[in-house]
């Protein structure tokens, strides 16, 4: 269903506005200095909601400051203590996040949605796994998908009590499966946008594989207004990652998109150091060109001639050597040592003139 539109700041979060990209900083929110640095390097890769955590009044006042200097919508993270709220969005916060069962009292729910109303700020009702209310694990014996769904409906519900509907749900879980059922129970019955993610994916290279599942099977079930892939890494890992789960889904074109074969016993030439060769070099050109470059590296003939003539530039591998394609037609062909040579300087003349090859 077409899910409720969130203005977080100045970037909208459900309605027909494609998925939005969130990080959140590690450093102590109420070292300034750190927090802002973190966010400049998070803008320069593309994340476009941040998120900061509020534990204690220190970094409540910091707030202020760092939403000043961020360039993107900055969200408090707010946990059992409802005053932090309050002082978060006199801050300058653009969102709040909170679980409102753990706030600690409904009077304290009240008096958050009260400024929320008067600051004009949303609230991300957000449900984890590891901290679930009492009486639905008792309910259910262990966490569950129900249960994660009925928790975050549970509190959609208390804010809804005093008439606030700016809302975004999030119920996340660090098992892949009972991620996805949560969040399709959850867009079943509820046109509140939905905030995506697998919390506690786990370090860089597995959670890159838990994230790429979790996250790319909801965005191809249609679930999801806004994302964050969750690393035991330097946030600005998180932000390139879920760039390339948009990108790998269809939902995000990145400037350069290479395809390369997976390789087999009719390869006659290294293509990984090809196609790895031509990856780096190109990496520089992915800013400057202002439309979609595809190019394919393709091993043997099989599938090598029909993907490298549908490439905008494209090499056919066979025994030492390459055909070079561009905008569908033969160029000519090269030796497999001028192969990444030949590739680069055909893109970088398809950068030059934005789209039209020399």
């Amino acid at each position: 269903m077409m899910k409720k539109s969130v203005l977080c700041g100045d970037v909208e979060i459900g309605g027909e506005s494609p998925v939005s990209i969130q990080s959140m900083t590690n450093t102590k929110t109420s070292d300034i200095v750190a927090t802002v640095e973190q966010i400049r390097s998070l803008e320069e890769v593309g994340c476009q909601i941040v998120r900061v955590a509020v534990p204690d009044m220190d970094a409540a006042e910091a707030l202020k400051e760092i939403k000043n200097k961020a360039r993107i919508p900055v969200v408090a993270d707010i946990h059992f203590d409802y005053s932090l709220a309050l002082a978060a969005m006199e801050s300058g916060a653009d969102k709040i996040r909170i679980n409102p069962g753990n706030i600690g009292s409904e009077e304290g729910v009240r008096q958050i949605v009260k400024m929320a109303r008067r600051c004009g700020v949303p609230i991300r009702v957000g449900v984890n796994s590891g901290s679930l209310e009492k009486d639905i694990l008792e309910k259910y014996g262990r966490v569950t998908a129900e249960g994660l769904a009925e928790s975050a409906l549970r509190n959609v519900a208390l804010l809804e009590k005093y008439d606030f509907d700016d809302i975004v749900i999030s119920l996340k879980s660090s098992d892949v499966k009972m991620n996805f059922d949560a969040y399709r129970l959850v867009d079943e019955r509820s046109d509140y946008p939905l905030h995506i993610g697998v919390t506690e994916a786990g370090t860089l290279e597995m959670g890159k594989v838990k994230s790429a599942a979790g996250i790319g099977a909801l965005l191809l079930s249609g679930i999801g207004n806004t994302m964050r892939v969750s690393l035991t890494a330097d946030p600005v890992e998180e932000v390139l990652l879920a760039k390339k789960i948009l990108a790998a889904v269809g939902m995000r074109r990145e400037k350069i998109e290479i395809i390369s074969c997976p390789t087999c016993g009719r390869t006659e030439v290294d293509l990984q150091a090809i196609a790895d060769e031509i990856e780096r070099r190109t990496e520089v050109l992915r800013d400057r060109i202002s439309r979609h470059l595809r190019i394919a590296v393709m091993g043997c003939v099989v599938n090598g001639p029909g993907e490298a003539k549908g490439s905008d530039i494209g090499v056919a591998c066979g025994k030492g050597k390459g055909v070079l394609f561009t905008g569908g037609q033969i160029v000519k062909t090269v030796k497999e040592e001028d192969i990444a040579d030949e590739i680069v300087k055909m893109a970088e003349a398809y950068e030059r003139d934005t789209g039209k090859f020399h």
